[in-house]
């Protein structure tokens, strides 16, 4: 008689409140084997872009995903302006920087806020959330939305920052610093978060390479690529800072990525704010999009994010697909599960920082 069984999990998740199926065959308390069932919440975005215009695909885009909410009109904006050869204004690319770290950061301390509340450690979960309330609020004083930023336009951005504004981050971002350096010392030392985390859900090297996976789940397996610096956009190349990697592929080595992540976008915002010239935020006038087709891609919080789009050279696409990061990286569970203990599912599957909604669309 066969020891091993079936133990289902989802749709409604243990670690997200998204709806995604797994069936789990485990012996005893251990799990062999993981077989991924998606397609629950299917929302037909991609055929609502081609009954819209571009500019309110730009509000469509923004909708795909909450967390990776500027990345995605980011990118579709840089399909188009690549297609029409649209030249963005110098100080908008600087803007877009911003809005860009400004949403990894949120995201990022989202994420290792819920690692803790799934390790028990609900004190440090609040205590993350409340750090994290800092770049709510620069979302909400800046941009006026806590969530989607509406911060996109195609050949620039919709929102400017004056003197007043740009104080009013910098205040911010000082007060967030020593929070983060805190949080960090924390998730390295604290002795439950660690026994819960080191050496669970590991992903080495030739698997990252093998299942291609994006964002900081390669980059905590030692794969060194963000497309920021491989395939630079905006005002990156101008920029300092370091790519984060580590070589431990573990839940730990995933989350502590994410805060190094975050201190190096804080730095990001800063120099935006220091460097960003005078000057239009936008081009003036009417952006007509010819007939044609092209891509776009970039590093969101998750990973990277790729755009297609093709026009006929009316106001609405003829097609507009993307890919997130979430698809190239949830195949990955596979191996980072097996062996693992069922406690340890809803780490594993939180380690990813898995996105349903944006990946089914």
């Amino acid at each position: 008689m066969s020891s091993t069984y079936t133990l289902p999990v989802g749709p409604l998740h243990v670690a997200l409140e998204e709806p995604m199926y797994f069936d789990v065959k485990v012996e005893g308390e251990t799990v062999r084997a993981v077989e991924l069932a998606a397609g629950h919440v299917h929302r037909g975005m991609e055929a609502l872009a081609m009954n819209r215009n571009w500019f309110q695909n730009i509000t469509l885009t923004e909708r795909v995903c909450s967390l990776c909410s500027n990345s995605h009109p980011a990118t579709y904006c840089m399909a188009l302006e690549n297609l029409a050869g649209i030249v963005v204004p110098e100080r908008a690319q600087y803007l877009r920087v911003i809005a860009d770290e400004v949403k990894r950061i949120a995201s990022h301390l989202f994420n290792v806020g819920i690692m803790a509340h799934l390790v028990g450690f609900d004190s440090l979960f609040m205590h993350a959330m409340e750090i994290r309330e800092i770049m709510q609020d620069v979302k909400e004083g800046v941009y006026g939305n806590r969530m989607n930023l509406g911060a996109l336009t195609i050949g620039g951005c919709r929102y400017d920052i004056d003197e007043e504004s740009k104080g009013f981050m910098l205040a911010q971002l000082n007060k967030l610093k020593p929070l983060v350096a805190e949080l960090h010392n924390v998730y390295d030392t604290d002795p439950l978060i660690k026994t819960r985390t080191q050496g669970i859900g590991v992903l080495p090297l030739d698997k990252a390479i093998e299942y291609e996976v994006v964002g900081p789940v390669a980059r905590a397996s030692g794969v060194n690529y963000d497309v920021r610096r491989k395939a630079p956009y905006a005002v990156y190349p101008e920029l300092n800072f370091e790519v984060q990697t580590d070589t431990a592929g573990d839940v730990h080595s995933r989350a502590m990525l994410r805060i190094r992540e975050a201190v190096e976008s804080v730095s990001l915002v800063e120099q935006c704010l220091e460097h960003m010239p005078e000057g239009p935020n936008q081009l003036a006038g009417f952006v007509q999009i010819p007939e044609g087709e092209a891509i776009a891609r970039s590093e969101a919080p998750r990973g990277e994010v790729f755009y297609y789009v093709r026009s006929d050279g009316t106001d609405m696409p003829q097609r507009l697909k993307w890919r997130v990061p979430t698809y190239m990286n949830w195949e990955a569970l596979q191996v980072m599960m097996a062996g693992c203990q069922v406690a340890d599912i809803p780490l594993i599957v939180n380690s990813i920082d898995p996105c349903i909604s944006c990946t089914e669309r």
